[in-house]
């Protein structure tokens, strides 16, 4: 079973607010994340979002509050990795500012995640790795290590990773001339 983990919890400050509520083709990208992330076959779906209201979300997803959000993104993995049952055997981590990230994107991930469950597996963009990327059981120690404004890079860099190319991966939503980039 792979779990997805979403991160939203930040605070969006040069968007100027959460990038999770932000609207694009009639839903907020953390909608979209969700029912991306439902649609590739993740179970459970796990939404790690800040102080805020989420809005209305799909009643499947557990929604889990980040009260550090602060510090940065590895406090949302360690919350995220934290609501993980004992029986899930991997997390997919995925942010909401990746307008590229489809269903199709994150099924070609889980099946090369699948295809060796021992080693990590995550999209190639930009010279370098990083997420959407599935991290197996074993890996969850190191995540709930983490610490600072730092993700799971340094953990996919030393380890074996399988990668996955996906050049649209380098474009992510951080300004609103972003945003308006993308609804053109």
């Amino acid at each position: 079973m792979t779990a997805a983990v979403i991160l939203a919890a930040g605070s969006g400050r040069r968007m100027g607010g959460p990038k999770a509520l932000l609207v694009l083709d009639g839903e907020t990208l953390l909608q979209r994340a969700i029912r991306i992330a439902t649609a590739s076959g993740c179970d459970p779906v796990i939404a790690v979002v800040g102080n805020w209201d989420p809005g209305p979300l799909d009643p499947a997803v557990r929604v889990v509050r980040n009260s550090e959000a602060a510090e940065g993104m590895a406090s949302s993995i360690r919350a995220g990795i934290a609501a993980l049952a004992p029986d899930v055997e991997a997390a997919l981590i995925l942010t909401v500012d990746q307008p590229a990230v489809d269903a199709n994107l994150l099924e070609k991930l889980l099946a090369l995640a699948e295809a060796d469950t021992s080693r990590p597996a995550a999209c190639a963009y930009g010279h370098s790795i990083g997420v959407p990327a599935v991290l197996p059981r074993r890996l969850f120690p190191d995540l709930l290590a983490l610490r600072g404004d730092g993700g799971a890079k340094a953990i996919l860099l030393r380890e074996n990773t399988a990668t996955l190319p996906f050049p649209a991966g380098e474009a992510d939503l951080d300004t609103p001339a972003d945003l308006d980039g993308i609804r053109r």
